[in-house]
């Protein structure tokens, strides 16, 4: 096979970042996140910081946005702008060589494409919540509250901005608990199956 594509879905601080990029260092493939952001800054003559802040989550556009770049001379969505450029990003990193990506409904954007693998990896409130305090180092109330927030913002992101995939299953091949395995554990169970759902050499 030429190429593939595996892409990581998460809820906040199921640790699917971390376990995404232990895979890429195993399959030894581009591991692209921020690389989303960076790229679709450029393309649109935005700062990084203006599209982070639009970045799997919905924001009301403003004045600055609306008159620094403009598509139309009508009042149009930010969202749904920076949403088709990113996508377009999306697509031609899937289409050069073989990637992890992380996030922003890249399941559903390459649904059409061939050798796509579709992880989604979740984890019991609980288990998140320890994550949090004890890995990312924030106080108990700010991380129920976190979690809380970032969940509802992907959410109405993924539903607003892909509507045929409304349900949390649509697009996805393989769900996991991580907080059932190690991380490392975790990284090992996906990458043996991507080997062999994508067929790997």
């Amino acid at each position: 096979m030429s190429h593939y594509v595996i892409t990581i879905s998460r809820q906040f601080a199921s640790m699917g970042r971390t376990i995404a990029k232990e895979m890429a260092q195993r399959l030894n493939i581009n591991f692209m996140d921020r690389d989303i952001v960076a790229e679709t800054a450029k393309r649109m003559g935005l700062s990084i910081q203006s599209v982070s802040n639009h970045d799997e989550q919905l924001q009301k556009g403003n004045f600055f946005m609306r008159h620094s770049y403009l598509f139309h001379l009508d009042v149009y969505d930010i969202n749904k702008e920076i949403y088709e450029v990113q996508k377009s990003v999306i697509r031609d990193f899937a289409s050069q060589n073989s990637c992890i990506i992380v996030g922003r409904c890249a399941d559903s954007i390459l649904a059409d494409m061939d050798n796509v693998l579709n992880i989604y990896v979740y984890a019991p409130f609980e288990k998140r919540l320890d994550n949090c305090i004890n890995k990312l180092m924030m106080d108990p109330k700010t991380a129920a509250d976190t979690i809380r927030r970032v969940d509802k913002a992907r959410d109405e992101y993924r539903k607003a901005l892909e509507p045929e995939a409304r349900d949390e299953l649509t697009h996805r091949h393989i769900l996991i608990d991580s907080s059932k395995f190690s991380i490392p554990d975790c990284a090992d169970i996906l990458c043996e199956c991507a080997r062999r759902s994508l067929k790997m050499d």
